[in-house]
């Protein structure tokens, strides 16, 4: 508590309390930009191995003074599992950052694991059901339900709370993913290939009982938890041309040779 001299030698030195609390608030800004530097440059340290101190230096100043607008909007973060769209038995773990980028899109980015040096492997676009209705026949063969991910638990938002977490999918029950993975992570080190696409699950036994207990243990969540606490949510029926792998075939990407236009 400031004594009455201090406050008259406050007066006295022309600041007054509300100058005293500028200057806090000043000093406590520069404090915070201070520790998140601090960060950037803890976490720029983990990775990059084999870095110049150069290179070091240089990702640390792009890192605290460029504007990162899109990454700044990323505002959920999601953990599942996709399978490839020809092959259910290539079953990969799949960590989302999201923006909501309308009302009835979201985009997202998708990393192998939340950590600093998590590998880039992949894009997924939601959609919402009516906008699913209204594409072509064949863009539909692309594109996956969420309907089972959500009500079985096996898709989660690490972090955030039950109540929380029901609303949002809620939501999120009735939408449709196309999902292309540009890094083949399960078979090599390195992102060979082109980028193939990836289908959700659609009922009990189909996804890997292993990889959701490896998972639940990491991120310390409960698939099974999340699933009885989800049992109210609505589930609709699947809109026709979602999941087209489920009728037997399934379409996937691959490179061809074709004429040059001038």
């Amino acid at each position: 508590m400031a004594l009455p001299h201090d406050i008259h030698r406050s007066h006295r030195s022309g600041r007054g309390p509300a100058a005293a609390v500028g200057i806090g608030v000043a000093a406590g800004l520069t404090a915070a930009a201070g520790l998140l530097l601090g960060r950037k440059a803890a976490t720029v340290g983990r990775i990059g191995t084999g870095h110049s101190l150069k290179h070091r230096a240089l990702d640390l100043a792009a890192g605290a003074l460029q504007p990162k607008y899109p990454l700044a909007a990323m505002s959920t973060y999601l953990n599942g599992f996709h399978m490839y769209a020809d092959d259910m038995g290539r079953q990969v773990e799949a960590t989302h950052f999201c923006i909501h980028l309308r009302h009835d899109l979201h985009q997202c980015v998708i990393f192998d694991r939340n950590a600093a040096d998590a590998r880039l492997i992949g894009i997924e676009y939601i959609i919402s059901e009516e906008r699913f209705r209204a594409l072509p026949e064949d863009e539909k063969q692309l594109w996956h339900s969420h309907h089972y991910e959500v009500s079985s638990g096996a898709l989660t938002a690490p972090g955030i709370p039950d109540m929380a977490e029901h609303a949002y999918f809620e939501d999120l029950v009735t939408t449709y993913g196309k999902t292309f993975h540009t890094w083949q992570y399960d078979r090599d080190d390195f992102p060979y290939g082109v980028p193939q696409l990836m289908m959700g699950f659609t009922e009990d036994g189909q996804l890997s009982q292993e990889l959701i207990r490896e998972r639940d243990r990491r991120l310390g969540v409960s698939t099974s938890h999340k699933r009885h606490n989800r049992a109210d949510i609505p589930v609709p029926d699947v809109a026709p041309g979602a999941n087209a792998w489920e009728d037997g075939r399934a379409v996937q990407t691959d490179l061809q040779e074709v004429r040059l236009k001038r």
